[in-house]
């Protein structure tokens, strides 16, 4: 099992990234995603979130509006359009995987323990 985060970069303020998520050696189909980073001197954050069944998701309130989540199961990949960044985005972004009963479930996991899977993560830097 294996979750590859990539994209990251740096960028000034207002710009935009697309991060990846590249899942492997399992079936992204039954399992619901998360973006996270964490900044230094800061707490891990939940940024976003999607259902297996991709209709359902989540925003922390520090990035909506401004970041969308998308998933692409026949290409095994989760995706996070990062638009208007803010110095305050700086941060090494990771993707979870969290197993699900079935591909239909629409439950999304806003909470870091609930993952299974934890890829390495890329650093996002915005700079001002």
């Amino acid at each position: 099992v294996q979750l590859q985060a990539s994209g990251g970069g740096v960028v000034h303020t207002g710009g935009s990234l697309r991060l990846a998520c590249a899942a492997s050696g399992f079936t992204v189909d039954d399992h619901a995603f998360g973006w996270f980073r964490q900044a230094p001197g800061k707490e891990r954050e939940t940024v976003s979130a999607i259902s297996a069944k991709g209709v359902s998701v989540y925003y922390a309130d520090s990035v909506k509006g401004r970041f969308t989540i998308s998933r692409d199961n026949a290409n095994q990949a989760v995706y996070l359009q990062m638009d208007s960044l803010e110095p305050e985005d700086t941060a090494l972004y990771w993707c979870g995987a969290a197993r699900t009963p079935t591909p239909e479930s629409d439950f999304v996991f806003k909470f870091y323990v609930s993952y299974n899977y934890w890829g390495k993560g890329t650093l996002v830097t915005v700079s001002s």
